[in-house]
């Protein structure tokens, strides 16, 4: 607990005699230090142990460390058989973090397998397999969860609700999301103060800044997470101007902002043009609020610097970070590039972003349709053979609409819906209706399929 593992494991080899508690304390330890590959050769440690049977402690405990692992999937798929050996599925503990850890490894079909084995699910069990789904952003799944769940009874608890508007921000459904609202003012949780963020979010997502401002102003005594929410909700919607106001409101109501609470600020400066200001903020991250600087805080004063057309200062603020550049920070540099047509400084960013991310079809496409711009079809060529080589392809854009409580989603060129051939004649009407009132698309930097 005391950050020191190193000095717990040598007291823990001293020991002349080891049990289960000792040998659960450094598993938890491990997993609490984020060691998890330590805390899964603690737990083989018991597994040798002749006299030592592991207990639910120490399966949920390995679990979640090979949850959080890159590679953990295949221990996971050990850890359960384990499991299994040792009787330990009666454990709604255990089960639970089973199917956490295989939602967390994207095994989805092994983790909704294992839930619908389970006869009795409470609260916990549904929250972590709704959880697991929207985390992945599969929002529409996430939300049938939610609605079964209610359907069989069960009552849904602050992490429910806060995960299904969530799954309703995620899908721009305004009407589930309000409908949720109304059942969480029907189960006395309307004074929750996460659920209240929650619903912000929601509102915001679902495009009613005014709904969002409403729960705002509702909460008696809104803490960082309320104010941050709301923040988040003003620049999502293009107040930046407001963004400003509310954090120095933020700040004269005594609140101290964190790590998120920056991110919004300093991208509301640069959406203003305000530099000046947001490098004052940036500076005051460590010398007033003591809030480590973060990826996403250069990446916001690149995406400024860039915004306001100094291009060259933006190169020198990378080159003066004391942390490696990463994917968002050459993002903004080459989003800004491909704005002021800097064709040479975008070709240097997205080389960057061909070695850090590889698989990113967008990078590849910006450069290209870049070159294509300045007339070098040569050169775009050579990137899309690249993307080719590399086999990386684009996703298909996707959409949906709300109608009537259910959710639509359409797929680029989708033609399986029952009335596609209307949709599209009737888009097709739209395109003319466009073209006489003197619309014309601006496809210079289109995202074109490769």
């Amino acid at each position: 607990k005391c950050c020191d593992m190193a000095s717990a494991e040598k007291v823990f080899d001293e020991m002349p005699e080891r049990n289960l508690v000792s040998w659960n304390s450094v598993i938890v330890g491990s997993l609490d230090n984020e060691l998890y590959d330590q805390a899964v050769l603690n737990f083989k440690g018991i597994l040798r142990e002749i006299s030592i049977r592991p207990n639910e402690v120490s399966a949920s405990s390995v679990l979640n460390a090979c949850a959080n692992m890159g590679n953990g999937s295949y221990v996971g798929e050990q850890v359960h058989g384990v499991v299994v050996k040792y009787g330990l599925m009666t454990s709604s503990y255990v089960r639970n973090s089973l199917i956490d850890m295989y939602c967390k490894c994207k095994l989805f079909e092994d983790a909704v397998k294992l839930f619908r084995r389970i006869d009795e699910k409470d609260v916990v069990t549904w929250n972590v397999m709704i959880m697991g789904l929207v985390q992945d952003d599969n929002f529409e799944e996430g939300f049938k969860y939610f609605a079964r769940m209610r359907s069989q009874g069960i009552l849904p608890d602050e992490a429910s609700f806060s995960t299904a508007l969530h799954a309703c921000g995620g899908l721009a459904a305004l009407n589930q999301g309000t409908l949720i609202h109304n059942l969480i003012m029907k189960s006395g949780f309307e004074r929750n103060m996460s659920i209240a963020s929650s619903l912000m979010t929601m509102y915001s997502k679902g495009g009613s800044l005014v709904e969002a401002h409403r729960v705002f102003q509702q909460i008696n005594d809104p803490n960082v997470v309320s104010w941050t929410a709301m923040i988040s909700a003003f620049q999502q919607h293009g107040r930046s101007n407001q963004v400003i106001e509310l954090f120095e409101n933020m700040l004269h109501q005594g609140i101290r902002p964190h790590y998120i609470t920056f991110v919004h600020v300093l991208s509301a400066c640069a959406h203003t043009g305000r530099v000046e200001e947001g490098f004052a903020y940036f500076d005051s991250m460590i010398a007033v609020h003591k809030i480590e600087i973060g990826p996403e805080h250069y990446a916001a004063m690149v995406d400024m610097l860039g915004r306001a057309g100094r291009l060259e200062e933006a190169i020198r603020f990378i080159g003066s970070m004391p942390i490696e550049p990463g994917p968002s920070v050459w993002g903004a540099l080459l989003g800004a590039c491909r704005k002021h047509g800097n064709l040479e400084m975008a070709r240097q960013a997205a080389e960057k972003l061909f070695q850090i991310e590889p698989t990113n079809p967008g990078n590849y496409m910006i450069l290209a349709n870049m070159y294509e711009s300045k007339g070098k079809s040569k050169e775009a060529d050579n990137i899309r053979r690249l993307m080719g080589l590399k086999e990386v392809r684009k996703e298909l854009g996707c959409s949906w609409i709300d109608v009537k409580d259910t959710t639509y989603v359409f797929k680029a060129n989708d033609k399986l819906h029952s009335r596609t051939n209307e949709m599209y004649a009737l888009l097709n009407e739209l395109k003319e209706l466009m073209k006489k009132k003197g619309y014309v698309a601006e496809t210079q930097f289109a995202m074109s399929n490769v």
